[in-house]
Protein backbone atom coordinates (compact mmCIF):
# COMPACT_ATOMS: atom_id res chain seq x y z
CA UNK A 1 0.00 0.00 0.00
CA UNK A 2 0.77 3.44 -0.92
CA UNK A 3 1.27 6.65 1.36
CA UNK A 4 -0.99 8.41 -0.80
CA UNK A 5 -3.57 5.34 -0.55
CA UNK A 6 -3.03 4.73 2.87
CA UNK A 7 -3.82 8.31 3.98
CA UNK A 8 -6.97 8.05 1.39
CA UNK A 9 -8.44 4.65 3.24
CA UNK A 10 -7.90 6.16 6.74
CA UNK A 11 -9.62 9.14 6.35
CA UNK A 12 -12.66 7.57 4.11
CA UNK A 13 -12.90 5.63 7.16
CA UNK A 14 -12.48 8.33 9.17
CA UNK A 15 -15.46 9.47 7.63
CA UNK A 16 -17.73 7.11 8.08
CA UNK A 17 -16.58 6.11 11.88
CA UNK A 18 -15.11 7.98 14.64
CA UNK A 19 -11.37 7.69 14.46
CA UNK A 20 -10.19 8.97 18.07
CA UNK A 21 -6.29 8.00 17.81
CA UNK A 22 -6.04 10.68 14.73
CA UNK A 23 -6.57 13.66 16.83
CA UNK A 24 -4.90 15.58 19.88
CA UNK A 25 -6.87 17.11 22.91
CA UNK A 26 -7.70 20.90 21.35
CA UNK A 27 -9.19 23.55 23.52
CA UNK A 28 -11.77 24.95 20.27
CA UNK A 29 -14.32 28.06 20.87
CA UNK A 30 -16.87 27.08 22.17
CA UNK A 31 -18.90 29.93 21.12
CA UNK A 32 -17.78 29.11 17.13
CA UNK A 33 -18.43 25.20 18.00
CA UNK A 34 -22.03 25.88 19.09
CA UNK A 35 -23.63 26.24 15.74
CA UNK A 36 -21.97 23.00 14.53
CA UNK A 37 -23.66 19.42 13.33
CA UNK A 38 -21.89 16.67 16.50
CA UNK A 39 -21.19 15.00 13.23
CA UNK A 40 -18.90 17.48 12.07
CA UNK A 41 -17.14 17.61 15.31
CA UNK A 42 -16.59 13.95 16.04
CA UNK A 43 -15.48 13.28 12.44
CA UNK A 44 -12.91 16.40 12.84
CA UNK A 45 -9.59 15.43 13.31
CA UNK A 46 -6.87 18.15 14.12
CA UNK A 47 -4.00 19.16 16.61
CA UNK A 48 -4.69 22.74 16.67
CA UNK A 49 -6.91 25.51 16.12
CA UNK A 50 -6.01 27.99 13.46
CA UNK A 51 -9.34 29.60 13.35
CA UNK A 52 -7.97 31.68 16.55
CA UNK A 53 -6.00 33.69 13.09
CA UNK A 54 -8.80 34.76 11.10
CA UNK A 55 -9.87 38.13 10.77
CA UNK A 56 -13.54 39.83 9.38
CA UNK A 57 -13.47 39.91 5.47
CA UNK A 58 -10.67 37.57 5.31
CA UNK A 59 -10.70 35.20 2.37
CA UNK A 60 -9.36 32.14 4.02
CA UNK A 61 -7.94 28.66 2.50
CA UNK A 62 -7.94 25.70 4.67
CA UNK A 63 -5.89 23.02 3.34
CA UNK A 64 -7.10 19.85 3.28
CA UNK A 65 -10.70 20.69 5.17
CA UNK A 66 -11.85 16.91 6.09
CA UNK A 67 -15.18 17.61 7.63
CA UNK A 68 -15.19 21.20 7.45
CA UNK A 69 -15.01 22.17 10.97
CA UNK A 70 -12.05 24.53 10.77
CA UNK A 71 -13.93 26.14 7.68
CA UNK A 72 -17.29 26.25 9.28
CA UNK A 73 -15.53 27.94 12.34
CA UNK A 74 -13.77 30.69 10.18
CA UNK A 75 -16.77 31.11 8.44
CA UNK A 76 -18.29 33.06 11.37
CA UNK A 77 -15.39 35.25 11.70
CA UNK A 78 -15.12 36.26 8.34
CA UNK A 79 -18.37 37.51 8.21
CA UNK A 80 -20.50 38.29 4.82
CA UNK A 81 -17.92 40.56 3.52
CA UNK A 82 -15.55 36.88 4.02
CA UNK A 83 -14.82 33.59 1.88
CA UNK A 84 -13.73 30.56 3.47
CA UNK A 85 -12.70 28.20 1.13
CA UNK A 86 -11.79 24.24 1.79
CA UNK A 87 -9.81 21.65 -0.32
CA UNK A 88 -9.58 18.19 0.37
CA UNK A 89 -9.12 15.15 -2.11
CA UNK A 90 -10.62 12.82 0.06
CA UNK A 91 -14.38 12.50 -1.63
CA UNK A 92 -15.93 11.24 1.55
CA UNK A 93 -14.27 13.80 3.85
CA UNK A 94 -15.86 16.04 1.49
CA UNK A 95 -19.41 14.60 0.78
CA UNK A 96 -19.39 15.12 4.98
CA UNK A 97 -18.63 18.80 4.73
CA UNK A 98 -21.03 19.52 1.88
CA UNK A 99 -23.88 17.54 3.47
CA UNK A 100 -23.93 20.59 6.18
CA UNK A 101 -23.54 23.53 4.19
CA UNK A 102 -27.18 25.19 3.43
CA UNK A 103 -28.01 24.35 7.22
CA UNK A 104 -24.52 26.08 8.46
CA UNK A 105 -25.21 29.14 5.47
CA UNK A 106 -28.96 29.38 7.55
CA UNK A 107 -27.17 29.28 10.88
CA UNK A 108 -24.27 31.91 9.84
CA UNK A 109 -26.46 34.35 7.83
CA UNK A 110 -23.92 33.55 4.67
CA UNK A 111 -23.08 31.19 2.07
CA UNK A 112 -19.50 31.86 2.09
CA UNK A 113 -17.84 28.67 2.30
CA UNK A 114 -17.46 26.38 -0.73
CA UNK A 115 -15.20 23.02 -0.38
CA UNK A 116 -13.42 21.95 -3.78
CA UNK A 117 -11.39 18.97 -4.43
CA UNK A 118 -7.90 19.27 -4.56
CA UNK A 119 -4.83 17.61 -3.76
CA UNK A 120 -3.05 20.68 -1.54
CA UNK A 121 0.48 20.50 -2.64
CA UNK A 122 -0.81 21.44 -6.30
CA UNK A 123 -3.28 23.72 -5.65
CA UNK A 124 -3.71 24.64 -9.36
CA UNK A 125 -5.26 21.45 -10.28
CA UNK A 126 -8.71 21.43 -9.88
CA UNK A 127 -9.41 17.46 -9.39
CA UNK A 128 -13.31 17.53 -10.44
CA UNK A 129 -12.70 18.92 -13.40
CA UNK A 130 -9.98 16.35 -14.21
CA UNK A 131 -12.16 13.83 -13.39
CA UNK A 132 -15.02 14.96 -15.74
CA UNK A 133 -12.02 15.35 -18.45
CA UNK A 134 -11.40 11.64 -17.86
CA UNK A 135 -15.12 10.61 -18.34
CA UNK A 136 -15.02 12.76 -21.91
CA UNK A 137 -11.47 11.41 -22.77
CA UNK A 138 -10.36 7.78 -21.35
CA UNK A 139 -6.49 7.00 -20.78
CA UNK A 140 -6.35 3.75 -23.63
CA UNK A 141 -2.54 4.18 -24.64
CA UNK A 142 0.19 6.29 -24.39
CA UNK A 143 -0.90 9.53 -26.57
CA UNK A 144 -3.84 9.64 -24.47
CA UNK A 145 -1.41 10.20 -20.98
CA UNK A 146 0.42 13.20 -23.37
CA UNK A 147 -2.50 14.72 -24.28
CA UNK A 148 -3.82 14.61 -20.77
CA UNK A 149 -0.98 16.47 -19.46
CA UNK A 150 -1.04 18.56 -22.10
CA UNK A 151 -4.77 19.38 -20.93
CA UNK A 152 -3.41 19.80 -17.07
CA UNK A 153 -1.28 22.03 -17.57
CA UNK A 154 -3.58 24.01 -19.94
CA UNK A 155 -5.84 24.43 -16.66
CA UNK A 156 -3.47 25.36 -14.19
CA UNK A 157 -2.77 28.59 -16.21
CA UNK A 158 -5.92 29.14 -17.22
CA UNK A 159 -8.47 27.80 -14.80
CA UNK A 160 -6.45 27.58 -11.58
CA UNK A 161 -8.63 25.71 -8.71
CA UNK A 162 -6.75 28.50 -6.39
CA UNK A 163 -5.35 31.55 -8.26
CA UNK A 164 -2.27 33.43 -7.20
CA UNK A 165 -2.42 36.27 -5.20
CA UNK A 166 -6.24 35.49 -4.03
CA UNK A 167 -5.59 34.41 -0.20
CA UNK A 168 -5.28 36.99 2.80
CA UNK A 169 -4.71 33.59 5.16
CA UNK A 170 -4.12 30.12 5.08
CA UNK A 171 -4.47 27.40 7.13
CA UNK A 172 -4.08 23.95 8.08
CA UNK A 173 -5.00 21.60 10.94
CA UNK A 174 -2.88 18.28 11.40
CA UNK A 175 -2.70 18.06 7.52
CA UNK A 176 0.60 18.79 5.89
CA UNK A 177 2.60 15.73 7.20
CA UNK A 178 0.29 13.40 5.31
CA UNK A 179 2.17 14.99 2.50
CA UNK A 180 5.10 12.64 0.70
CA UNK A 181 8.13 14.24 1.25
CA UNK A 182 8.85 14.74 -2.45
CA UNK A 183 5.94 16.77 -2.29
CA UNK A 184 6.53 18.68 0.76
CA UNK A 185 8.49 21.87 -0.95
CA UNK A 186 6.46 21.68 -3.59
CA UNK A 187 3.39 22.14 -0.90
CA UNK A 188 4.93 25.10 0.57
CA UNK A 189 5.59 27.00 -2.65
CA UNK A 190 1.96 26.51 -3.54
CA UNK A 191 0.91 28.25 -0.51
CA UNK A 192 3.30 30.75 -1.21
CA UNK A 193 1.94 31.28 -4.78
CA UNK A 194 -1.78 31.60 -3.61
CA UNK A 195 -1.06 33.91 -0.35
CA UNK A 196 -1.85 37.47 -1.53
CA UNK A 197 1.27 40.14 -0.89
CA UNK A 198 1.24 41.05 3.27
CA UNK A 199 -1.13 37.70 3.28
CA UNK A 200 -0.67 35.23 6.61
CA UNK A 201 -0.16 31.47 7.24
CA UNK A 202 -1.46 29.72 10.16
CA UNK A 203 -0.47 26.55 10.05
CA UNK A 204 -1.24 23.68 13.01
CA UNK A 205 0.75 20.38 12.85
CA UNK A 206 2.89 17.37 14.28
CA UNK A 207 6.71 18.00 14.24
CA UNK A 208 9.61 15.43 16.09
CA UNK A 209 12.19 16.99 17.76
CA UNK A 210 14.61 14.39 15.54
CA UNK A 211 14.62 13.18 12.36
CA UNK A 212 12.24 10.93 11.19
CA UNK A 213 14.01 7.01 10.22
CA UNK A 214 13.51 5.36 7.12
CA UNK A 215 12.32 2.40 8.35
CA UNK A 216 8.93 4.15 10.26
CA UNK A 217 8.65 6.62 7.03
CA UNK A 218 7.78 3.35 5.39
CA UNK A 219 4.91 2.69 7.84
CA UNK A 220 2.10 3.70 5.72
CA UNK A 221 -0.13 3.27 9.35
CA UNK A 222 1.86 5.69 11.27
CA UNK A 223 2.03 8.04 8.07
CA UNK A 224 -1.47 7.96 8.14
CA UNK A 225 -1.63 8.66 11.77
CA UNK A 226 0.32 11.96 11.53
CA UNK A 227 3.23 10.43 12.96
CA UNK A 228 5.94 9.32 10.57
CA UNK A 229 5.54 12.35 8.27
CA UNK A 230 6.24 15.03 10.73
CA UNK A 231 8.30 16.97 9.76
CA UNK A 232 11.58 17.95 12.12
CA UNK A 233 11.08 21.23 14.55
CA UNK A 234 13.73 23.18 12.81
CA UNK A 235 12.91 21.88 9.06
CA UNK A 236 9.30 22.94 9.60
CA UNK A 237 9.94 26.51 10.24
CA UNK A 238 13.00 26.52 7.91
CA UNK A 239 11.23 25.02 5.17
CA UNK A 240 8.60 28.60 5.05
CA UNK A 241 11.61 30.77 5.07
CA UNK A 242 13.03 29.12 2.22
CA UNK A 243 9.65 29.52 0.17
CA UNK A 244 9.79 33.47 0.88
CA UNK A 245 7.74 33.96 4.01
CA UNK A 246 8.87 36.17 6.79
CA UNK A 247 7.80 36.43 10.65
CA UNK A 248 8.16 32.32 10.65
CA UNK A 249 7.31 31.87 14.28
CA UNK A 250 6.27 29.04 16.55
CA UNK A 251 3.13 30.70 18.28
CA UNK A 252 1.99 27.46 20.19
CA UNK A 253 4.11 24.83 20.87
CA UNK A 254 3.19 21.88 23.15
CA UNK A 255 4.82 21.15 26.10
CA UNK A 256 4.36 17.81 26.30
CA UNK A 257 4.47 15.05 23.41
CA UNK A 258 1.10 13.89 21.85
CA UNK A 259 3.48 10.66 21.08
CA UNK A 260 6.91 9.15 20.94
CA UNK A 261 7.99 6.62 18.73
CA UNK A 262 11.34 4.66 19.55
CA UNK A 263 12.02 7.55 21.60
CA UNK A 264 11.34 10.29 19.29
CA UNK A 265 8.96 13.04 20.46
CA UNK A 266 6.01 14.33 18.26
CA UNK A 267 4.11 17.12 19.53
CA UNK A 268 1.61 19.59 18.28
CA UNK A 269 2.49 23.27 16.85
CA UNK A 270 1.17 26.18 15.16
CA UNK A 271 3.20 28.31 13.19
CA UNK A 272 2.61 31.90 12.06
CA UNK A 273 3.90 33.55 9.01
CA UNK A 274 3.76 36.72 6.25
CA UNK A 275 3.93 37.03 2.71
CA UNK A 276 5.77 39.90 2.47
CA UNK A 277 5.16 42.67 0.00
CA UNK A 278 7.16 42.45 -3.35
CA UNK A 279 7.81 46.61 -3.81
CA UNK A 280 10.95 48.35 -4.35
CA UNK A 281 12.85 49.00 -1.17
CA UNK A 282 13.18 52.75 -1.01
CA UNK A 283 14.43 54.61 1.72
CA UNK A 284 12.47 57.80 2.93
CA UNK A 285 14.39 58.07 6.19
CA UNK A 286 12.32 56.04 8.45
CA UNK A 287 14.31 53.74 11.66
CA UNK A 288 13.01 51.34 14.22
CA UNK A 289 14.41 50.48 17.53
CA UNK A 290 14.96 46.75 18.41
CA UNK A 291 13.93 47.09 22.06
CA UNK A 292 15.85 43.62 23.65
CA UNK A 293 16.28 41.82 25.37
CA UNK A 294 19.26 40.17 22.65
CA UNK A 295 22.02 42.22 21.92
CA UNK A 296 21.11 41.68 18.45
CA UNK A 297 18.86 39.82 16.10
CA UNK A 298 18.65 39.14 12.21
CA UNK A 299 15.40 38.89 10.30
CA UNK A 300 14.56 36.58 7.45
CA UNK A 301 15.47 38.73 4.87
CA UNK A 302 19.25 39.30 6.78
CA UNK A 303 18.85 42.34 8.12
CA UNK A 304 21.02 43.16 11.36
CA UNK A 305 18.96 44.95 14.57
CA UNK A 306 21.02 46.28 17.54
CA UNK A 307 19.36 46.69 21.04
CA UNK A 308 18.37 49.99 21.38
CA UNK A 309 19.94 51.37 17.92
CA UNK A 310 17.74 53.47 15.39
CA UNK A 311 18.39 51.65 12.79
CA UNK A 312 17.98 52.44 8.98
CA UNK A 313 14.98 50.53 7.62
CA UNK A 314 13.05 51.68 3.82
CA UNK A 315 9.45 51.80 4.22
CA UNK A 316 8.75 48.59 3.17
CA UNK A 317 10.55 47.34 6.18
CA UNK A 318 9.20 49.67 8.25
CA UNK A 319 5.30 48.42 7.98
CA UNK A 320 6.57 45.02 8.37
CA UNK A 321 8.56 45.55 11.90
CA UNK A 322 5.70 47.96 13.33
CA UNK A 323 2.92 45.12 12.34
CA UNK A 324 1.17 43.14 15.17
CA UNK A 325 2.94 39.82 13.28
CA UNK A 326 6.20 41.38 15.12
CA UNK A 327 4.53 41.35 18.49
CA UNK A 328 5.64 45.06 19.20
CA UNK A 329 9.17 43.85 19.27
CA UNK A 330 10.30 47.17 17.40
CA UNK A 331 9.76 50.51 17.71
CA UNK A 332 8.81 52.36 14.41
CA UNK A 333 10.05 56.29 14.26
CA UNK A 334 9.27 58.01 11.28
CA UNK A 335 11.78 60.71 9.67
CA UNK A 336 11.02 63.81 11.04
CA UNK A 337 10.67 65.29 7.34
CA UNK A 338 9.86 62.46 4.86
CA UNK A 339 12.74 62.96 1.71
CA UNK A 340 12.25 62.05 -1.78
CA UNK A 341 12.29 58.28 -2.03
CA UNK A 342 15.36 56.93 -2.54
CA UNK A 343 16.54 53.35 -4.29
CA UNK A 344 17.81 51.60 -0.81
CA UNK A 345 21.35 51.64 -0.57
CA UNK A 346 22.20 50.79 3.28
CA UNK A 347 23.84 48.38 4.26
CA UNK A 348 22.53 46.18 6.91
CA UNK A 349 22.76 47.63 10.24
CA UNK A 350 23.05 50.86 9.33
CA UNK A 351 22.79 53.23 12.27
CA UNK A 352 20.12 56.03 11.34
CA UNK A 353 21.34 59.53 13.01
CA UNK A 354 19.47 60.81 15.71
CA UNK A 355 19.08 64.28 13.80
CA UNK A 356 16.70 62.43 11.23
CA UNK A 357 14.24 61.45 13.25
CA UNK A 358 14.53 64.38 15.79
CA UNK A 359 11.03 65.36 16.85
CA UNK A 360 9.20 62.42 14.67
CA UNK A 361 6.14 60.46 15.56
CA UNK A 362 7.44 57.06 17.39
CA UNK A 363 5.49 54.19 16.89
CA UNK A 364 5.32 52.21 20.20
CA UNK A 365 3.13 49.25 21.79
CA UNK A 366 1.40 48.80 18.97
CA UNK A 367 -0.76 52.25 18.18
CA UNK A 368 0.10 54.16 15.23
CA UNK A 369 1.62 57.09 15.14
CA UNK A 370 -0.63 60.46 15.93
CA UNK A 371 0.82 62.56 12.31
Amino acid sequence: MTIETGVLQRYSQGAESIQADLCCPVDYDRELLALLPQEIIDKDYGCGDPSRYVQKGDVVLDLGSGSGKICYMAAQLVGESGKVIGVDMNDDMLSLARKYQVEMAEKIGSANVEFVKGQIQDLALDLAALNQQLIKHPITNAEDIIRLRAWQEKQRKESPLIADNSIDLVVSNCVLNLVHDSDKEQLIREIFRVVKQGGRVAISDIVSDEPVPPHLKADAHLWSGCISGALQEHEFLQAFVAAGFVAVTYDKWESHAWQVVEGIEFRSVTITAIKPHHEPCLDKGHAVIYRGAFSKVYDDEGHIFYRGQRMAVCERSFNLLTSESYNNQFIGIKPAQEHAPQSWCHASGSVRPAADTKGAAHKADGAPSCC
